[in-house]
């Protein structure tokens, strides 16, 4: 069965309904776009039950605040996505993705810290890397070894650093740009 996309203007009259307090509108808005709004924030998050969460809370919110949804600013699904993608960034950025971790991914990554240093500490102590690496402060190189000897990518870094999501970024960026230029 095929799915047609609704059409921009009627997901904004569905909007301005919603804001009347219509519930068969913000019905008819989660049917069009829960789907799609859901796989955005799995891939965010990754998880689907956290994903569904999210939308959840989006939706609860769509029907708090559509009234301030203002169609001339932008369409409504652009206004979805942007509050699912949000909520979503909220929820790893607040350490809520430690709490729902099984205990084999947290072990897993225990062990990917583990592997981290192993592989920086191989490295020899001529080898120009890793005096580049020794000139970086130990949560910026700790960062860049989850992320590029490991594979985790920034989001799984910071939160087995239990550092916000925000910040790590920010010390993957500077400590590859240091090492870029120690290396040059």
């Amino acid at each position: 069965m095929l799915m047609l996309m609704p059409d921009p203007s009627d997901m904004s009259d569905l909007m301005q309904r919603v804001a009347r307090g219509d519930r068969a509108a913000l019905a008819s808005l989660f049917d069009a776009e829960s789907g799609r709004l859901v796989a955005i924030a799995q891939r965010i998050v990754r998880r689907r039950d956290l994903a569904e969460e999210v939308v959840q809370e989006v939706f609860v919110t769509v029907w708090q605040k559509a009234a301030i949804f203002d169609a001339s600013k932008g369409s409504a699904r652009g206004w979805l996505t942007t509050i699912v993608r949000n909520r979503a960034l909220n929820l790893i950025r607040n350490d809520a993705r430690i709490d729902f971790r099984d205990s084999d991914d947290l072990t897993d990554l225990g062990d990917r810290q583990g592997d981290a240093l192993a592989a920086y500490n191989a490295l020899s102590e001529r080898d120009a890397l890793r005096a580049c690496l020794e000139r970086l402060d130990e949560p910026k190189r700790r960062a860049i070894l989850l992320c590029y000897v490991t594979g985790l990518n920034h989001g799984e870094a910071a939160a087995t650093m239990r550092a916000p999501l925000g910040t790590v970024k920010a010390w993957i960026r500077r400590g590859v740009a240091s090492l870029q230029e120690c290396l040059s």
